[in-house]
């Protein structure tokens, strides 16, 4: 039972330094609540597995083509990824590649349909009728090695140079970090600087690089190998594959170098980590990094997927057989901390090709907003991730989808369950939410103040019973839905759902 001044016996807080102002919020975690009671809590979503949008089936790119980078770019959708193929001497005991390491670049108008324009730009096999934007090449006395790790942005610094509209972190081999690029168009790459920028690190994956406009600077976020034992020294390679983070006002000089922290998760093998702004909240950062497990040879890994291909790969490395991966959700108001979900985002789905092995779900980074193929519906967010890796001359992108804001919800069964948040004061007058409910569901709010007090003209008795579907819905009372009188006050949420999902809210 919830009190006015007391929740499951814990005291509610009354000095409130949270101002949300009219930004969205989500429930990806706690950071709002206050007590929950009945049977709500927080339930992580998945996306939706969807089609095949792209095969990297060119003679340039191969099975093994992963660490996209996507983003919307006016009317159009850019795609960066490495192309490159995986060949199994099984008899030699070693992998190798049948061509060099490109990066490559497609492009789409709905996010959905992609083309591969040619641009004639690297030559391969005596043409240069392909899509590659960026090869081992050396510039000056810098050794490129843009196998592992480019990934590529379009820069949001208002200050940004029309020659710097796009940048890429790429690999340095000699001497060895993160080597900044820049382009004006996002076709042309040229170097920033004549020496890696970030040095500390093995960056033996996707190495990320954004603009952060909540803090006016530059994150980078990279492949670092945390050390637990006295045995883990002597190689950049030993460890723990962890994720490193740095800021930078000018994509050149990088400070504040630290390791992520989580919350509540136990240490685990990250490759990928794909952490960027959440565009409709972007005080928050979302990130998908790719888990990684070995598993032992059992009744389950025989009974798995091309089970003799998986033998022949282990029998160069039992890791190449028997590792996995996935992709997990997590999210930072800060940068450095996150609350990273133990349990799957991306699951590896039904057994099928090219799946339950080691290089799936490396997805792409970023998102992307797309039309839902239901006529009516609003739009979705579209993910990019890779299966069918090892195997052929190709692997495949699939798109998954997934609800706009709908990562996590604050979620009841038919028995209910509710919330109170903490105090915050906001700006606007309005409240909108995104929420679902079964036809038998509901949600109601009331807006209650800093001792837990019902506001009058707010209270639970008062709010219209919110019942349906939809991504924006004002919550309205008897008195009707402006709520702008309560601006400059410290206010809390009751909320009490019965068959609900309460994805976020926002005042404007």
């Amino acid at each position: 039972m919830i009190n006015n001044n007391q929740v499951n016996g814990q005291q509610l807080i009354k000095n409130p330094e949270i101002d949300i102002g009219s930004k969205r919020q989500l429930f990806v975690d706690n950071y709002l609540i206050q007590a929950i009671s009945g049977e709500a809590e927080i339930e992580l979503h998945n996306p939706v597995p969807g089609e095949i949008v792209l095969k990297h089936d060119a003679p340039w790119e191969g099975n093994s083509s992963v660490y996209h980078s996507v983003f919307k770019d006016g009317e159009i959708y850019r795609m960066y990824y490495r192309g490159s193929q995986i060949d199994i001497d099984s008899v030699a005991k070693k992998i190798s590649g049948s061509h060099p390491i490109f990066f490559c670049y497609a492009e789409s108008k709905d996010g959905i349909n992609w083309v591969k324009p040619n641009l004639g730009l690297y030559e391969y096999k005596g043409s240069k009728k392909n899509n590659i934007i960026l090869a081992n090449t050396n510039f000056k006395d810098l050794q490129l090695k843009v196998g592992d790790n480019a990934s590529f942005f379009k820069d949001e610094n208002p200050n940004a140079l029309p020659s710097e509209k796009y940048k890429a972190f790429v690999m340095s081999s000699k001497p060895h970090g993160l080597l900044p690029f820049k382009s004006a168009d996002g076709i042309h790459w040229e170097p920033m600087h004549n020496m890696p920028v970030i040095t500390n690190g093995a960056f033996d994956s996707q190495n990320i690089g954004f603009w952060d406009s909540e803090i006016g600077a530059y994150r980078a976020y990279w492949r670092y190998f945390q050390r637990f034992t006295t045995k883990d020294t002597g190689s950049l390679y030993l460890g723990v594959r962890a994720i490193r983070t740095a800021t930078s006002k000018d994509f050149i000089n990088w400070e504040n170098q630290t390791d992520l922290k989580y919350e509540s998760s136990p240490h685990e093998q990250l490759y990928t980590n794909q952490i960027f702004p959440y565009y409709r909240a972007p005080q928050l950062l979302v990130g998908f990094p790719n888990r990684y497990i070995e598993r032992e040879w059992s009744p389950s890994m025989y009974a798995l997927p091309e089970v003799k291909h998986r033998q022949l790969r282990s029998k160069i490395s039992m890791r190449y057989g028997t590792g996995l991966t996935d992709a997990l959700f997590m999210s930072s108001r800060n940068g450095t901390v996150f609350n990273r979900w133990n349990e799957a985002f991306f699951r590896s789905g039904i057994e099928r090709p090219g799946t339950w092995n080691y290089g799936q779900h490396y997805v792409a980074w970023g998102m992307l907003e797309t039309k839902s193929s239901m006529v009516g519906a609003p739009n979705e967010l579209s993910f990019y991730s890779a299966e069918n890796f090892w195997t052929g001359t190709s692997n495949d992108i699939r798109r998954y989808t997934l609800r706009i804001d709908g990562f996590a919800s604050l979620s009841a069964p038919m028995k209910g369950g509710e919330v109170i948040t903490k105090p915050f004061k906001f700006d606007g007058k309005k409240l909108s939410v995104n929420f679902a409910t079964s036809i038998a569901g509901s949600i109601k709010i009331e807006i209650q103040d800093v001792d837990g007090n019902a506001i009058p003209g707010f209270t639970l008795a008062e709010c219209s019973e919110l019942y349906g579907d939809t991504i924006d819905r004002d919550v309205s009372w008897k008195g009707g839905n402006v709520v702008g009188n309560l601006l400059n006050h410290n206010i809390r949420l009751r909320i009490v759902l019965k068959d609900a999902d309460l994805y976020s809210f926002k005042f404007y």
